[in-house]
């Protein structure tokens, strides 16, 4: 699986304060259901407050550092992607080992192995506790300027992260620009395919939380 790394990556101990609130900050991960292994990349240790290396993760500590009144719902979510080789998605706070409380988004799909049973659960945790200002926005306009021209496209794709994982309006457009980059798509394009495919898509809210995890890992592998 491709490590999520960004050009500017900062030391664990210079990214954990409240100055770096970046947005965008993204990290990789995969989970194993037989032996419960876990792997992640040095973001997503950054992300909890640990220099690249520096400590093995497992179960145990992924759920020390949930937020006392996450944590249930997140062990319950593990138990069953494990118990039913589900994705393991899931929108909560984790407590990093500087104390700040930050909120995440995990964002994930199927591993399978050579005779295409699912063996485990890979994906992305997405720190949500920043929000952009004002500024940040604007460039963003200027720079895309399809991104004010496909409005409605966006909007309506926004709204569809938001009802599923109950982010705000900012948060599900940092989600949407985030798929944009990672797979060289045009927003407006990666937005229009999210919603006229999870459109078709039927079944329960849990299901239709894991098929929205996947189209969002792979609505650029779809035809135009």
């Amino acid at each position: 699986m491709r490590q999520v790394s960004h050009a500017d990556r900062r030391d664990a101990a210079d990214s954990t304060g409240p100055e770096d609130e970046r947005p965008d900050r993204v990290g990789s991960f995969r989970f194993w259901f037989d032996d419960q292994r876990w792997e992640w990349s040095d973001e997503v240790a950054a992300l909890y407050g640990y220099l690249p290396g520096q400590v093995q993760p497992t179960t145990d500590l992924v759920l020390s550092h949930k937020h006392p009144a996450d944590r249930a719902a997140v062990a319950d979510a593990l138990a069953t992607a494990v118990r039913d080789h589900g994705a393991f998605c899931s929108r909560h706070r984790i407590i990093d080992t500087a104390g700040n409380v930050r909120h995440v988004l995990v964002v994930a799909d199927h591993i399978f192995d050579g005779t295409g049973a699912v063996v485990g659960t890979s994906g992305y945790f997405i720190d949500l506790t920043a929000t952009v200002d004002q500024q940040r926005r604007e460039v963003l306009d200027e720079a895309l300027p399809e991104v004010v021209e496909a409005r409605a496209a966006i909007e309506q794709a926004k709204g569809m992260l938001m009802l599923a994982y109950g982010l705000t309006a900012e948060q599900a457009f940092q989600v949407l620009r985030w798929r944009s980059q990672e797979t060289n798509t045009k927003l407006r394009v990666l937005a229009a395919k999210l919603v006229t495919v999870a459109a078709a898509a039927g079944g329960g809210p849990v299901e239709q939380r894991t098929r929205l995890d996947h189209l969002l890992l792979t609505i650029h592998e779809y035809p135009d």
